[in-house]
């Protein structure tokens, strides 16, 4: 698959906080249907790629079948506010949904959203960190730019502002949010390739092994959306695997860096995820990108995966290392204020593409996922057998 760089900007152009993604569901809507992807929503909003309806989704995943449905998972959702109540004609109070960024708020550039779209822009006049101090809690936004008339503070919703929602400069690509949308897009992207209609003159791509997208809601709050689906207890009644494959916008970390390639996650800050199956995304990802891919737990936040595993679904997930995590300024840049102030969260290209080359490696059918070590396991033989001469010769001496 090859990076699309058009998708990736519809998608990353999107306003969105926990609990307001209809936004992201709308353009993500739109983009399946131009390209006869299959898709639905479920009952707690999450937006499902792949199947057409409940009954499609649960036909594919009771069908027995040594080939188990990967069901990749990304978040729509990005730290931010909701509005609380109006001030004045121009202020109002807000509540924080998520992390953020913590010292030297004050005047930082804020976007405002609402049901209809994009409202305006606006700045923090004032912040109070939560207890724990690693994030907003409350403060006043005082509206400096409106499109329209103020609406019901309650339908206004934003987070930090910059430049543009997302722009390039050489080989990054930065935005108001990358976290998790990247993630979004790389599902997107995937399901429009094995799904969905091909360019005129070409052959319709057969699937090369099933395939889920689930696009989640509330990611930034506790997994909520993940949480909602899973307790629909529709994945207890599968009759095949089914491998739950985390995609994330990370934090990057040492040996976990930005342009470096993505990342075998082996877990994240609550779990480790399934050691068998990242044995063998482990292999695959050696195969597929040699030099260019990474390794780590990611214990800079936690994902999806985690949900998945605790209700005992194998997990494996992929990560691409993100500057100015929750638009920190962690790492600066344009438009970044001072340390730990607000910042356009960044991701370099060739880390996104080779999230591409990954899944693509794992959709393919007849993997060994029965026997993942086998390959280990000769190496090993082949130690012992050259060492045991001198085990016997040990017990002489």
């Amino acid at each position: 698959m090859t990076l699309d760089l058009g998708l990736l900007c519809e998608i990353l152009g999107e306003p969105a906080a926990p609990y307001r993604e209809r936004h992201v569901i709308a353009k993500l809507e739109e983009i399946l249907k131009r390209h006869a992807v299959p898709h639905f929503v479920d009952p707690v909003g999450n937006v499902v790629v792949g199947a057409g309806s409940k009954a499609e989704y649960l036909k594919l995943i009771r069908k027995q079948s040594p080939e188990p449905v990967r069901v990749a998972i990304a978040h729509m959702d990005h730290p931010g506010f909701h509005g609380v109540s109006w001030l004045d004609d121009d202020r109002f109070e807000f509540r924080w949904f998520g992390g953020s960024a913590t010292k030297e708020l004050e005047g930082r550039k804020v976007w405002l959203a609402d049901r209809a779209g994009w409202l305006g822009h606006g700045v923090m006049e004032s912040a109070e960190l939560a207890p724990h101090g690693r994030a907003i809690a409350r403060g006043v936004i005082r509206v400096t730019e409106k499109t329209r008339a103020a609406p019901k503070v309650e339908s206004v919703f934003g987070s930090f502002g910059f430049r543009a929602p997302c722009w390039q400069e050489g080989d990054l690509m930065y935005a108001k949010a990358a976290d998790d949308l990247v993630g979004v897009y790389a599902i997107v992207h995937a399901a429009i390739e094995n799904h969905g209609k091909p360019p005129k003159g070409k052959k319709k791509k057969k699937s090369p092994a099933p395939f889920l997208g689930l696009l989640t809601r509330a990611e930034e709050v506790g997994f909520i959306g993940t949480l909602g689906h899973l307790e629909l207890g529709w994945w207890k009644q599968a009759r095949r695997e089914l491998v739950c494959l985390s995609l994330e916008t990370s934090r990057a970390l040492p040996q976990a860096e930005i342009g470096k390639g993505p990342i075998v996650r082996l877990g994240d800050r609550m779990n480790v995820f399934h050691a068998s199956y990242t044995r063998l995304f482990t292999d695959l990802a050696a195969k597929t990108l040699p030099d260019g891919y990474q390794r780590r737990v990611m214990d800079g936040g936690a994902c999806e995966g985690s949900a998945a595993i605790s209700y005992g679904i194998p997990t494996i997930a992929i990560s691409v290392p993100l500057g100015n995590y929750h638009n920190q300024s962690l790492e600066g840049g344009p438009d970044a204020g001072p340390l730990h102030s607000s910042a356009p969260e960044y991701v370099n290209l060739g880390d996104v593409q080779g999230m591409l080359g990954l899944i693509e490696a794992l959709l393919q059918p007849n993997l060994p996922w029965k026997k993942p070590f086998e390959a280990q396991v000769k190496n090993f033989r082949t130690s012992y057998r050259k060492a045991r001469k001198l085990l016997v010769d040990g017990l002489k001496i």
